[in-house]
């Protein structure tokens, strides 16, 4: 099937060399731009994009660039907004911010191929900023492209007059790049990793609404977003949606409207499982989340991995494990989770260890009491019908389990909802939830229920974490997003110990017992994509996050640790960066070796543009000593013009053979035939040129 061009290819294609190539990088120049539009001010990128179309415009009508003193102050006014937005002209936010300006305007001074050069640089400075916000597999496939591109327009910068095509430039470029790609996994694979400098600055930009404090509605925000948490691979069968909870910060102490965590770290380690009691191993990936809590799955024992940088592990009283620093970078850690036993005992000195007596009903333990406390004069009404409803008999305090389950048989019965907006709330969300609008959140249900038992006397606290997920049908993973933020409840039985209820459950049993996510859709183009094809979009989405995990794994994973299991798969038993450095460059050298020996059979041959370069000048002198006035920079098609206006019909021979010779210089290597009868030719159709 004939692919006739577009009306913007021909017109593109009638403008001269230059216009082209002009349009070509700026082309270049706007997709690299793409991802620093989230990361500079509004303005930058508007004055950025504006100076490109502004050049664009300028290359399309042949104008004149604009004067230098325009430049400058573009410039000064540039520097003025990047005071202004980040108070300082230092710093890699500001620094980001004039190299988008610098690289946009510098486009409106490109008289010359030094200018080209400049712009070309730093288009790749552009391409490593990239790298400083993200450096996930979308961001690598687009600036590889970038990297491909700008090379192309270098390459065409370089290239001889005439018109060479497109493709031809970037078909080179492709070729440079598939060149050097032994050395950069080389590189990659071998080049120490020494902090800092193997490092990127952390700006605690990692994403969550996990915290240690929390205020109702904060995570029904978190349900429209699906971008990933954790990535879990069990050793077995995965448990199922019921027991998939991961727990993370533990809100006990009341805070007005909503819940804070408790100080309460221990050094003291998990207690270790009963006899014959079933252990579920896995390995988790843990994305840059920016809270110091690891989300486990529930009743976990934690072990790391023995990697360099991970951060030191403590376990908090509530049960949740807690890092010295936040968790700003991608983690991977290894764990186990004891299913089917209880969640963990009373805290020490609440009478419930072994061969203690469990504590009186009527008088909590001292470490229980502080989970009783409620703030004063808040939430009136919801504590006013626990006391009315769940503690009619006074019996509430003696039997919570049986108040637990009034509470959930309550939700059932009431037409309650559950809803990702459940509107703007008084001065007494929970009064207002509870009582009067019965619409709600995971988050509302909690607090309602550990506001309920609390004020009957019951111990309870609230858990916000992850559950549920879905399993990749591609890698068997169990990939847990954002929107997967949850909220439950724990009460404290004197025999039990502490026991996880999820009131959610008993109003959205869905959002407990099936994997669905709670967020939207994904834009119209995967509406589109759901459109044509119910299951196409869901198969291209575990696509898409298999590759991403293996990325992630295999890329951003690989470090200090994997250095030396690579390096003792070679034979080294304890590699260090001196032995690394060694395997490096010899490796290296003998690249350069096999490249040299490579490069001298080609030496010895003739070099056919080398052959077409001489032909060329041979011809030219020739037309001047003929009385034609031509140009070193003149090529053949400029030749073929100069000699019709000349001799007209008697130069038509010479003129077809020197266009034969254009087309030869510029076809793909498996097209071109023989060089010498061309310039054979050329030369015996010169010599029968009448004299002017």
């Amino acid at each position: 099937m004939n692919m006739r061009p577009s009306a913007l290819a021909v017109a593109i294609d009638s403008r001269p060399r230059e216009t082209r190539d002009t349009l070509f990088l700026l082309a270049v120049l706007a997709w690299t731009l793409l991802p620093q539009i989230a990361q500079v001010p509004a303005w930058c990128s508007a004055l950025a994009y504006a100076a490109l179309a502004w050049r664009a415009r300028l290359a399309w009508r042949g104008a004149a660039l604009p004067s230098r003193w325009l430049l400058l102050l573009a410039l000064v006014g540039a520097s003025l907004g990047t005071v202004i937005s980040h108070q300082t002209l230092l710093g890699k936010s500001a620094g980001l911010t004039l190299l988008v300006v610098l690289a946009a305007l510098k486009t409106l001074e490109l008289r010359a191929r030094r200018d080209a050069t400049v712009v070309f640089f730093l288009g790749f400075f552009l391409v490593l900023a990239s790298f400083l916000h993200s450096q996930s597999l979308l961001t690598a496939l687009a600036m590889g492209i970038s990297v491909w591109t700008l090379l192309a327009a270098l390459v065409l910068a370089h290239m001889p007059e005439d018109r060479p095509p497109l493709t031809l430039a970037l078909g080179l470029a492709a070729r440079l790049l598939l060149t050097g790609l032994p050395l950069i996994v080389l590189l990659f694979l071998l080049f120490p990793r020494v902090a800092p400098l193997w490092s990127l600055p952390a700006d605690g930009t990692g994403r969550t609404g996990l915290s240690d404090r929390m205020q109702l509605g904060q995570v029904a925000e978190l349900a429209q977003d699906d971008s990933p948490a954790l990535r879990v691979q069990f050793d077995g069968e995965p448990p199922p949606p019921e027991l998939r909870y991961f727990r993370g910060p533990v809100l006990a102490d009341p805070d007005g409207s909503g819940w804070r965590m408790r100080p309460g770290l221990t050094s003291e380690p998990a207690p270790a499982p009963a006899p014959g009691a079933p252990l579920l191993r896995y390995r988790m990936t843990v994305e840059p989340l920016n809270i110091s809590t690891l989300p486990l799955l529930e009743r976990a024992r934690f072990a790391p991995l023995p990697a360099e940088g991970h951060p030191r592990w403590l376990r908090h009283r509530d049960g949740a494990w807690l890092a010295d620093r936040p968790l700003s970078g991608r983690l991977q850690v290894q764990a186990q989770a004891l299913l089917d036993t209880p969640l963990h005992r009373a805290p020490a000195g609440a009478g419930t260890g072994a061969g203690a007596a469990p504590p009186s009903p009527a008088e909590p333990a001292p470490a229980l009491r502080q989970d009783l406390a409620l703030p004063d004069g808040r939430h009136p009404r919801t504590r006013a019908w626990a006391q009315a409803q769940l503690d009619a008999d006074g019996r509430a305090r003696d039997e919570p389990a049986r108040a637990a389950q009034q509470l959930l048989d309550h939700i059932r019965r009431q037409p309650y909802v559950y809803t990702l907006t459940p509107g703007e709330s008084g001065p007494e969300p929970v009064d207002e939830f509870w009582l009067d609008r019965r619409s709600g959140f995971c988050e509302h249900y909690a607090s309602a229920f550990v506001i309920a038992m609390r004020a009957v006397g019951v111990p309870a606290r609230l858990v916000t974490g992850y559950q549920g997920g879905r399993i990749n049908p591609v890698n068997g993973m169990l990939e847990v997003r954002q929107s997967d933020a949850h909220a439950w409840a724990e009460y404290h039985e004197p025999r039990r110990g502490w026991v996880r209820i999820d009131p959610t459950a008993a109003v959205a049993p869905e959002r407990i017992l099936q994997p669905a996510r709670a967020g939207g859709g994904g834009g119209a183009i995967a509406d589109t994509f759901a459109a044509l094809d119910p299951l196409l979009l869901e198969r291209m989405r575990a696509l898409w996050s298999a590759a991403d995990h293996r990325w992630n794994q295999w890329v951003l994973g690989y470090g200090s640790q994997g250095q030396r299991e690579l390096a003792r798969s070679l034979g080294w038993q304890m590699p260090d960066a001196t032995t690394l450095a060694r395997l490096l460059a010899g490796l290296i050298g003998g690249l350069a070796l096999v490249g040299a020996l490579m490069l001298i059979g080609p030496l010895r041959r003739r070099d056919p543009d080398r052959l077409w370069r001489q032909g060329q000048a041979q011809l030219r002198e020739g037309l001047r000593r003929r009385g034609l006035p031509v140009a070193e920079h003149h090529g053949p098609d400029t030749l073929a013009q100069q000699v019709r206006q000349r001799w007209g019909a008697a130069g038509e021979p010479l003129a077809t053979r020197l266009q034969d010779l254009g087309r030869w210089r510029y076809a793909r290597q498996e097209q071109r035939g023989a060089l010498r009868p061309l310039l054979r030719q050329a030369r015996q159709a010169l010599r029968r040129l009448p004299p002017s």
